[in-house]
C-alpha cells in the first residue's frame, strides 16, 4: 500500500451513501453529546471515573486481549470476528504527521512563517481504495513511519474517523508481522460499537441470496464461502485464515444438466443486479467473487 496525505485524490472512488446510522454518529462528532445523544455537561472525562478517556498510565504496548485474538487466528485457533470482538475494548494508535500550511503576508509587510497542522496518515490499498492505518503498539507505528507522532484512541474511534475520512478499510499494523485488515462492513460496525459477522458466515444474508436465487429455474444450488480474498500471510509466510483486504465473500453457483455457458453467465446476471440493489447485501458484503459449476453434463466454464 502507498502512503497519501489527507487532500490527495488517489484510492478514492465513487461517492458512497453512508448508512444512516453512521451519518449521524458523524453528525455528532464533536458536538455538546456522545455517539449516543447524552450531554457531556457534568461528566468526568479524565482519571479514574472515566477510564475510556485516560491514557495517562499508557505503556505504548498491545492490548493483551487483542494480541491474543491476533495470536489465535494466526494460529488457526481463532477467527476474524474475535479479532474485531477484541478491537470493540482495545487502544490502539493513528499516526499523524506535520503538514506546512501555507504562509502570508504579516500586516507590516512581511512575509510571515508558515504554520504546521498535523494530519492523519492515509494509505491507497491496491486496488485503488483509500485506507487508515492504526497501530497495535508504539513500536509497530514508529517502525512503519519514523516522522509520524502516534496518537493514542480506542479503536471504534478510530473506525469512526476512517469512515469520516471515506476510507473503505482499517489496516491494522501495516508493515509488522500480521497485517490485519479490517474490511468496509467490519470497520462500520466497529464505528457503530456493534458486533460484526463476517458476510461469509452469515445466515441472514444467507437467506437474502436463497430469496434472489428462488426464480432461477437453471440454477440447482447457490453456496455462499469465503472468498478468495480473506486469507493472508505473514510475513514469514505463514497462511492465516483472516485478514485479507478481499475479495470477502464467494458465491458458487451449480447450474441443472444441460445449462451451456451463455445460460448459465445470463442467470449470474440478474441475480448479482438483484443482489446490488438489495440494501443489507451492499451495506454487509465488502466484495464479492463468483464460480459457475457445471451440472454432469454442462461446462458453463470456469470461475469468474
Amino acid at each position: 500500500m502507498s502512503t497519501n496525505s489527507p487532500s490527495s485524490p488517489a484510492g478514492q472512488g465513487a461517492q458512497r451513501h453512508l448508512p444512516g446510522h453512521i451519518a449521524a454518529a458523524l453528525a455528532r462528532a464533536g458536538g455538546s453529546g456522545d455517539s449516543a445523544g447524552q450531554s457531556w455537561e457534568g461528566r468526568d472525562l479524565g482519571g479514574e471515573g472515566n477510564p475510556l478517556h485516560n491514557f495517562d498510565n499508557d505503556n505504548g504496548l498491545i492490548d493483551a486481549q487483542l494480541k491474543a485474538a491476533l495470536e489465535g487466528l494466526i494460529a488457526g485457533t481463532g477467527t476474524e470476528q474475535q479479532v474485531h470482538a477484541a478491537l470493540a475494548g482495545a487502544r490502539v494508535y493513528i499516526a499523524v504527521v506535520a503538514q506546512l500550511a501555507e504562509g502570508g503576508m504579516g500586516e507590516h509587510g512581511f512575509a510571515e512563517d508558515k504554520e504546521a497542522d498535523m494530519a492523519l496518515v492515509t494509505l491507497t490499498a491496491p486496488d485503488g481504495r483509500k485506507a487508515l492505518p492504526v497501530f497495535s503498539s508504539v513500536e509497530n507505528l514508529q517502525a512503519w513511519h519514523a516522522e509520524a507522532r502516534p496518537v493514542a484512541v480506542y479503536a471504534p474511534r478510530a473506525a469512526l474517523s476512517a469512515v469520516s475520512e471515506e476510507a473503505q478499510m482499517l489496516v491494522l499494523d501495516p508493515g509488522a508481522d500480521f497485517t490485519f485488515v479490517l474490511r468496509r462492513p467490519g470497520m462500520w460496525a466497529l464505528a457503530r460499537q456493534e458486533d460484526w459477522t463476517p458476510s461469509y458466515l452469515s445466515e441472514e444474508l444467507a437467506a437474502v441470496v436463497a430469496e434472489q436465487a428462488a426464480s432461477e429455474a437453471a440454477l440447482a444450488a447457490i453456496h455462499m464461502a469465503p472468498g478468495r480474498g480473506v486469507g493472508s500471510r505473514t510475513a514469514a509466510g505463514t497462511s492465516v485464515p483472516g485478514g485479507g483486504s478481499g475479495p470477502e465473500l464467494r458465491l458458487e453457483f451449480t447450474f441443472r444438466p444441460g445449462i451451456d455457458e451463455a445460460g448459465a453467465r445470463e442467470c449470474v446476471s440478474r441475480i448479482h443486479a438483484r443482489l446490488s440493489a438489495n440494501q443489507d447485501f451492499a451495506h454487509n458484503v465488502d466484495s464479492l467473487e463468483v464460480a459457475l459449476k457445471a451440472g454432469p453434463t454442462s461446462d458453463p466454464g470456469t470461475p469468474a
